[in-house]
């Protein structure tokens, strides 16, 4: 495998393809913020804004102009979003609002725990790129919501009846372990290092199953038993395998490698139990007990699940050197650039049906933002870059 060739064209496809899209097409000039309903030209199809898909793109900008290159104009691009959400996106005590109407307004409430999240990640990335203090403190306060919350991360906008069936869910813990990490900066080590310690046990200890075979389920109930119901049953492969990918660099930045080797195993397992063998790609919903799952798109192919898929297999390959993880890669790759990317306009498709066939082809909607695909593509040249070192 030539891996300077494959860190080649996943940097050239973030600096020359996809980046260039969202800072033409994404950009309110007028208003602030980004527009991220953009069709497969680029053309805005609806002007709501997404509380944590602006998050997203703040976050995204920022990180670059600290990691790559201190390009002016991803600068320009992450503060007047970050500016715009300063303004707009929360009711005053930073509790963040989950949709905007295009001049700021409030069009839904703050129930959704990951407009808080990546509000965190967003300010804390813009913290260091400009060295503004408020912007810091900003991220802090977020961060300590998000903690108050974790118990009920809806609060008061939560609909299910208290007491009956009480389920925890997967995202929030893994999300953190990622928090965790992208907001080091900002917190005392005593404090980071509990935090860690909860997330990893949480995600590799809760929610990993080997009773199961090794996967991971998306709810259990608060002791951390399985439910036998549709939530219960609910096994999200996309999102286990980019856990995994936290928690190899947690086990980097800890020293464990052990939990690295776990994180490995894990990925292989998910990706060989959500790999669809007759027409190829990743399930998005399953059933742990194959009964039908309740979300009518579980059999949909998503850029995201497949993107953090090569992550995880890169990482995984770069700190084990287990040569399944090349393999996997091989072939995920090979799907993921034949199906996703447009071949003729700018970024890439997100929804494919079952056979692999462009069922959407817009390039940002109400869930898919400037995040996955340029996060995905920039972790993807950099492991490969350091792979490449290690190789040669």
């Amino acid at each position: 495998m030539d891996f300077e060739k494959l860190a080649s064209l996943y940097k050239n496809e973030l600096l020359d393809s996809v980046l260039p899209f969202w800072l033409e097409h994404s950009q309110d000039h007028e208003y602030g913020g980004y527009f991220t309903c953009l069709d497969r030209e680029g053309k805005v199809f609806d002007t709501d804004k997404f509380i944590w898909l602006q998050c997203r793109e703040v976050w995204m900008f920022s990180m670059l102009y600290n990691k790559v290159e201190k390009r002016k104009e991803w600068l320009d691009c992450a503060v007047q979003g970050g500016e715009f959400l300063k303004k707009y996106g929360h009711d005053g005590n930073y509790n963040w609002y989950f949709s905007l109407d295009r001049s700021g307004r409030p069009l839904v409430e703050p129930y959704n725990i990951f407009s808080y999240t990546f509000a965190t990640m967003a300010f804390g990335q813009l913290s260091l790129a400009t060295g503004n203090q408020e912007y810091a403190d900003i991220a802090k306060k977020t961060f300590d919501i998000i903690l108050s919350k974790v118990d009920n991360p809806k609060g008061k906008w939560n609909k299910l009846h208290p007491g009956t069936r009480n389920l925890k869910n997967f995202a929030l813990p893994m999300i953190l372990c990622n928090l965790a990490l992208e907001i080091e900066h900002l917190l005392d080590e005593t404090y980071l290092r509990e935090t860690m310690d909860t997330c990893i046990h949480e995600v590799m200890e809760v929610f990993y199953r080997p009773e199961l075979g090794g996967i991971i389920v998306e709810n259990v109930d608060i002791d951390g038993n399985l439910v036998d119901c549709f939530e219960g049953r609910q096994v999200t492969p996309g999102h286990a395998i980019e856990a995994m990918w936290f928690i190899m660099d947690l086990g980097k930045r800890l020293n464990r490698p052990e939990l690295i080797e776990k994180a490995k195993e894990t990925t292989l397992t998910m990706l060989n139990y959500g790999w669809d063998k007759q027409y190829g790609g990743i399930y998005y919903f399953m059933d742990r007990n194959s009964c039908p799952p309740q979300q009518l798109e579980w059999d949909q192919k998503l850029w995201w699940v497949h993107i953090e898929t090569l992550i995880s297999l890169l990482k995984g390959y770069q700190l084990t050197g287990d040569k399944r993880c090349l393999e996997w890669f091989e072939k995920v790759h090979d799907y993921t650039w034949e199906h996703f990317k447009d071949k003729e306009y700018l970024e890439w498709y997100g929804y494919l049906n079952r056979r692999g066939e462009v069922l959407l082809p817009l390039k940002g909607g109400k869930w898919k933002g400037c995040f996955h695909v340029p996060r995905g593509l920039y972790q993807c040249w950099k492991t490969l870059e350091e792979i490449k070192n290690i190789v040669s």
